[in-house]
């Protein structure tokens, strides 16, 4: 939105040209999400401790966890609101792949505001049915599946890229939706799985969401595509904007959600997450890039069905508790120590991540 004015302003005055700039945008996006999260955090946090609106604890979880309860949740809409008005005010809205996001996003956002309503409003402890959060889930990410495919140009947009191999892509074709399927909703579901303990999940998300910025910058530029030896996408560098919002309202959120919590993102921050980063690795054909980057959500993804299957055929446990980031503070890890040490593996993914752009 801010893009149309300002080209209208340099009209007047040439220095408005530096918005024209996908990176200087990107810039202020970030920042306008952060300050949007400064501004916005401290009265919404008020607003949901005067409605009560406090987190449940599970009783067979670590003691300690015990002083979380009633620390006020449903932060996410802080989350959802910085993304949102900070991409529309300074992405360019022509862009396809920006409503696209956009509209996964958000559309996850409503479903983990029903569920966290159900919970907290409603004293329903099951929330939505696991059936019915999966349906609803599956139709949003149906929608941009298709969306995506439809409206693909070329082969590159429908091939799954093998990182660190060079021109090595196996075509999907139709195939494409399903794998685009399975990334959103997958990813959804694992950030909400790690959204265990304060800041576990939302610095990580942070980190791979501007690692995906970066991918999507070079993949929508010509020159620097041609010269990393990448595949071009056009228009997608104009996720940048959006995940540097991301990024910039993550930051935001952790001021309010470091240990000691303030606040909880709820599912309506974890579940719109997980899908933001699904379809933005999609989006830039950067898929098996996001489940190395977004390693810690697929291991605590993994935990929880090792756990399960282990104690259905088995009827034993691998882990004290699952997901596992609960295993580690069983065995007597401070939480402080457990999410940091994550912080710090996350760190060293996305590194390993970003390298493919020039190991191949």
């Amino acid at each position: 939105m801010l893009l149309y004015f300002t080209q209208y302003l340099a009209q007047f005055e040439s220095g408005f040209n530096v918005f024209n700039y996908l990176t200087m945008r990107a810039i202020m996006g970030a920042l306008t999400a952060l300050v949007i999260s400064f501004i916005i955090g401290p009265r919404m946090i008020k607003r949901l401790q005067v409605n009560q609106l406090g987190q449940p604890v599970r009783e067979e979880g670590p003691e300690t966890h015990l002083l979380k309860s009633g620390t006020p949740t449903m932060g996410g809409t802080l989350i959802l609101a910085a993304i949102s008005i900070s991409t529309v005010l300074w992405a360019n809205l022509e862009n396809m792949y920006v409503w696209i996001v956009l509209f996964v996003t958000l559309s996850f956002g409503v479903i983990g505001y029903v569920d966290d309503y159900k919970k907290l409003i409603l004293q329903d402890p099951a929330g939505i049915s696991a059936r019915q959060k999966l349906f609803w889930q599956s139709s949003a990410a149906i929608i941009a599946a298709i969306a995506l495919y439809v409206t693909a140009t070329d082969e590159v947009q429908t091939s799954l890229l093998i990182p660190y191999f060079k021109d090595l892509a196996i075509p999907l074709g139709m195939f494409q939706v399903v794998v685009t399927y399975f990334f959103i909703v997958g990813f959804s579901n694992a950030v909400n799985l790690t959204d265990g303990l304060d800041g576990l999940a939302i610095m990580p998300t942070v980190l791979v969401g501007g690692a995906l910025g970066i991918f999507a910058y070079v993949t929508g530029n010509v020159n620097f595509s041609g010269y990393l030896g990448i595949p071009y996408v056009a228009g997608t560098g104009e996720i940048l904007v959006f995940c540097t919002a991301m990024a910039g309202a993550g930051l935001g959120f952790l001021w309010f959600n470091t240990y000691p919590a303030q606040v909880f993102m709820g599912d309506i921050g974890a579940l719109s997450l997980g899908a933001a980063l699904g379809v933005v690795a999609v989006i830039v054909r950067q898929e098996i890039v996001l489940a190395i980057m977004g390693g810690i959500f697929v291991v605590e993804t993994l935990s929880v069905m090792i756990q399960v299957v282990s104690y259905k055929l088995t009827g034993k446990r691998v882990f004290r508790m699952a997901p596992i980031h609960h295993h580690f503070e069983l065995k007597g890890w401070a939480e402080p120590k457990v999410i940091v040490r994550f912080w710090i593996i996350t760190v060293i993914l996305v590194l390993i991540g970003l390298a493919s752009l020039k190991i191949r």
